[in-house]
């Protein structure tokens, strides 16, 4: 068995680990990868921007099965380009990656199908969003991809007409539209399911900080650090899987464009219930990092059942009860901008049993140096969160590069 991960992530490094670990002991190639992912999968050197040519590289290479890991190769077509080339694809058409790529579009489903989430309005002009504004604070988010840095809560009437300002006018993120929402307060909750087009199979919840400052203060960040499981998640799996990813995966099977791959809701966990914030259509990033050490099940059976209509029926995946936290370090001047060419020091001092995940490094004559916004994930297991997240420090504290960002209140 071929597998090739597509991306250069740190989710991309926890999916080649973990499909490394499966009993079926597929040969794993990576493209592009980073530092890290290519000392343990063989690369695939192919332009990954144009999904006709890596379709024809991975057939040409005999893959078996392409697991997609960024949210921009779907919405590009990756999938339908592979399924041209005969070759098998985990992840989603570009016609149900417009989950991700749309959030206008997201909201349309999640309509259609009785999915609970906040009020909202799609609008393109700044008056028009004033406009729908219903209260402060107000959630405005860019319709299209925008990295996990296109959302705004804004506090007053100056900050939200700035923003729509920059997505609007100044088009920071595209020529797209603004979706307005409500503000909704609570808990957030990331709860992942791999779908068959036909049946969502949950794993195991998780939660991410997603802005760069402790106490969750200042710009939005891709993640800053997650842990799994979480606890007020006890006893919500259930009915999360039956209001919100099974009519999703039901109402896409109506409409003809079956989901097949990851399910990712980001969910508000309020007085009121949970409501879902967001849809992406991949795994998350950081949460993966914390979820998948703790899966022991095979990975690789799951991911080649979902790409089979209805092949994940009865599926259970089994979980490590331990807790799983994952601390990211990110280089100096992210979000805004990322210092790269940094060298990275104590990767070799980090304690046995505690996981580091590659994703913004490179590999400069034998050195690893950052390449990128979060440079590295670490991860440790505990009996208890608190256990897991001193694990999980004290082998971050050892990494040493220039500039180095860190939270200091992951799973605190």
């Amino acid at each position: 068995m071929r597998v090739l991960v597509v991306g250069s992530g740190g989710r991309e490094h926890a999916l080649v680990r973990t499909l490394l670990r499966s009993p079926q002991r597929p040969e794993v190639l990576c493209a592009p990868g980073n530092a890290g992912i290519r000392r343990e999968a063989r690369p695939l050197d192919v332009p990954g921007d144009d999904p006709a040519t890596l379709a024809r590289a991975a057939r040409a290479a005999g893959v078996d099965l392409v697991v997609v890991g960024p949210e921009a190769p779907l919405v590009a077509g990756l999938a339908d380009a592979l399924a041209v080339e005969g070759v098998r694809c985990f992840g989603p058409r570009a016609a149900v990656a417009r989950l991700e790529g749309s959030k206008a579009f997201a909201k349309e489903v999640m309509a259609a199908a009785g999915v609970p989430t906040g009020r909202h309005a799609t609008v393109t002009t700044v008056e028009e969003g004033l406009a729908a504004v219903d209260g402060y604070p107000a959630v405005l988010k860019a319709d299209g991809l925008a990295a996990g840095k296109g959302v705004v809560i804004a506090l007053d009437e100056a900050e939200a007409r700035a923003a729509l300002h920059a997505m609007l006018v100044e088009r920071r993120f595209g020529a797209h539209p603004v979706v307005v929402e409500e503000f909704l307060a609570g808990d957030e909750l990331s709860v992942l399911a791999l779908c068959d087009g036909r049946h969502a199979v949950p794993l195991a919840p998780a939660r991410d900080y997603k802005r760069i400052g402790e106490g969750d203060r200042g710009p939005n960040t891709g993640g800053m650090g997650a842990f799994s499981p979480v606890p007020d998640a006890d006893g919500l799996l259930a009915d999360v899987l039956a209001t919100v990813h099974q009519p999703v995966v039901d109402e896409l099977a109506r409409r003809g464009t079956p989901f097949h791959g990851v399910l990712y809701a980001g969910l508000m966990l309020g007085p009121e219930g949970h409501s879902v914030l967001e849809f992406n259509v991949r795994f998350g990033d950081p949460e993966t990092q914390a979820v998948l050490p703790r899966l022991r099940s095979d990975l690789l059976e799951l991911l080649l059942a979902a790409t089979e209509p209805g092949g994940l029926a009865g599926a259970e995946p089994a979980w490590d009860p331990r807790t799983a936290v994952c601390v990211v370090l990110a280089s100096r001047g992210y979000p805004e901008r990322a210092s790269s060419g940094d060298p990275i020091a104590g990767l070799d001092e980090v304690p046995p049993g505690v996981e580091v995940f590659h994703a913004g490094t490179a590999d400069r004559d034998g050195e690893v140096v950052t390449a990128g916004g979060r440079v590295l994930g670490v991860t440790a297991l505990g009996t208890g969160r608190d256990d897991a997240r001193a694990a999980a420090y004290a082998a971050a504290d050892v990494i040493r590069f220039e500039g180095r960002q860190m939270r200091r209140d992951i799973a605190g």
